[in-house]
């Protein structure tokens, strides 16, 4: 892979393209909000809010490593806007799944993010 593979789409485009995208990849009962990083044009910011009485919610930083692979980090996981300790098992499985399921998005979105 060349150095130049890198992220050329414009962010309101790739935000677009995650909106639509996401919640196909996500499980059906579960909602996200796809925005774009105030501070990087090439990260997205996306929050998820779980399905049922759980109310967990959480935070992540998407960003493009190059025009193919994402780099996710937790920012934050709330349950009920109290924020929680996100080293419990349960949150763990649900970071694990929610993560695996950002870089399908990511996969997913490859014939638009590579030129």
């Amino acid at each position: 892979m060349s150095k130049t593979d890198v992220l050329t789409i414009d962010q309101n485009e790739l935000t677009e393209a995650w909106k639509q995208t996401l919640p196909t990849v996500l499980n059906e009962s579960d909602q996200a909000e796809v925005a774009p990083d105030e501070h990087d044009p090439k990260s997205l910011r996306i929050h998820i809010r779980t399905a049922g009485h759980s109310m967990y919610t959480f935070d992540f930083l998407v960003t493009y490593v190059d025009s193919r692979e994402v780099s996710v980090k937790l920012v934050d996981v709330e349950k009920a806007d109290q924020t929680v300790d996100e080293r419990n098992d349960v949150i763990q499985n649900l970071v694990e799944d929610y993560v695996r399921h950002i870089h399908e998005c990511a996969q997913a979105l490859k014939n638009v993010t590579t030129s």
